[in-house]
């Protein structure tokens, strides 16, 4: 008697789960860079500057072409492996190092246990996404497949706007005092909303090559 052949599962054909994984990607590439303030003359900003912006980007294609609650699962899913990245640097932090390794007080300064950021970084993330897939699925049941431009804007300003208060807020509040601490809240805010926006042409064209591959787009009536 033969015996049975291997058996695997099948892939589906979507975009969404390398989707799901670039989100999550950018996201812990972004906190990593967070933690160092950077200083552009006047304006004060923080490393999570040069990819952040594009996590929400990702984040409106994955609530236009897939709806609220596939939107909803790779948030979770993002939160998750954030709080888990910050959960392994601090135990790679409190494990003793080796005698030979010289870097501990380096390794600490850059990626060391800091509550306060790891907690305003996975908070801001959480509100900010939620209300921007929200927002944005909420404009669309009412625009249909009409004005991308108005839900793509109106959600990214709602989110953002959420993100970079609960982040600030918690992570600089007392740190950053006075009107450098406002125009912190600020700059951070009009610089992440201002890339959403001249990169709008790329973010529609992204959507619409989703769409296209997406053999299912259109039939769900429920997201």
């Amino acid at each position: 008697m033969d015996s049975p052949q291997p058996r695997f599962a099948q892939v589906p054909r979507s975009l969404y789960p390398g989707i799901v994984a670039v989100f999550v990607a950018l996201l812990l590439i972004s906190n990593i860079g967070a933690v160092k303030l950077i200083e552009f003359g006047p304006f004060i900003t923080d490393g999570g500057a040069f990819l952040f912006p594009l996590v929400y980007i990702v984040g409106d294609v994955l609530a236009e072409v897939y709806g609220w609650k596939a939107a909803r699962r790779a948030i979770v899913l993002a939160f998750a492996m954030s709080a888990l990245a910050a959960l392994t640097f601090f135990l790679v932090q409190i494990s003793p190092p080796a005698e030979a390794w010289e870097n501990q007080a380096a390794f600490e300064a850059v990626l060391g246990f800091v509550p306060r950021i790891v907690l305003a970084s996975i908070l801001g993330f959480l509100v900010g996404q939620l209300l921007n897939a929200y927002v944005l699925v909420w404009i669309k049941r009412r625009t249909k497949e009409r004005k991308l431009w108005a839900r793509l804007l109106g959600s990214t300003v709602v989110g953002e706007l959420a993100d970079t208060v609960v982040f600030c807020t918690i992570a600089f509040y007392g740190v950053i005092t006075g009107g450098d601490f406002i125009t912190y809240v600020v700059v951070g805010f009009a610089y992440k909303t201002a890339v959403e926006v001249i990169l709008l042409p790329v973010t529609y064209r992204v959507i619409a090559f989703v769409k296209r591959r997406e053999p299912t787009y259109g039939l769900a009536l429920t997201a």
